[in-house]
């Protein structure tokens, strides 16, 4: 048997909820991991962050092997963080494009 309508447009409006509280939960999640690494602290354009962060997300995507966490507690993120152009984080953490 068929939805009707209305029960159709029920279901999108709780599956649109259930997705912007998805968003609100990576967004925070995002945002306090980039100002433990410190880009709350330094003046960026939000353009130029967004693609440092596109560039982090195709970095994973193409399957490269992620660093431990002994190692970043190590040193290896000063060494990342000294390769980068990333200047800025005013709005790193406000979740408002994660």
């Amino acid at each position: 048997m068929k939805k009707p309508s209305s029960k159709i447009r029920e279901e999108i409006a709780r599956l649109h909820e259930q997705l912007k509280q998805a968003e609100t939960r990576e967004a925070e999640r995002i945002g306090r991991i980039a100002l433990k690494a410190g880009l709350g602290e330094i003046e960026i354009d939000e353009t130029e962050l967004q693609i440092a962060f596109e560039e982090l997300a195709k970095h994973f995507r193409a399957g490269r092997p992620r660093s431990t966490a002994g190692k970043i507690a190590g040193g290896a993120r000063a060494g990342a963080a000294s390769g980068a152009t990333v200047t800025s984080g005013a709005h790193a953490g406000d979740g408002s494009e994660a």
